[in-house]
């Protein structure tokens, strides 16, 4: 894979782009934890302003775009995606055990 120049910049190697992405994936951590440290309960205000909470989504919004650029970049695609914590999991922990048991033994 070739490294891209932009607006003459010099090419950017591998490895910083790859720091790069461990950066904002942990920028993002961060930010998700303190906007959950900071949610109040349900029925009351938050003790963050509203431009705070609109800083916050803006930030999230820059860092996923800037993810999607680096792994264009890297030649990797992102399949993660949001999970609420009430939504079903789609995957079935399965224990090898199970499968590997004589009939007679169960």
């Amino acid at each position: 894979m070739n490294d891209e120049t932009r607006d003459g910049e010099e090419p950017t190697s591998r490895e910083e782009l790859t720091m790069e992405k461990r950066i904002m994936v942990m920028m993002r951590q961060v930010l998700s934890a303190v906007a959950r440290d900071t949610a109040p309960p349900p029925g009351m205000r938050s003790p963050l302003s509203d431009s705070t909470i609109q800083g916050i989504r803006d930030c999230f919004s820059l860092i996923a775009a800037r993810e999607r650029e680096l792994n264009e970049q890297l030649g990797e695609e992102n399949l993660e995606r949001p999970r609420y914590r009430d939504e079903p999991q789609t995957s079935k922990v399965v224990s090898l055990d199970s499968l590997t048991r004589n009939k007679d033994e169960k």
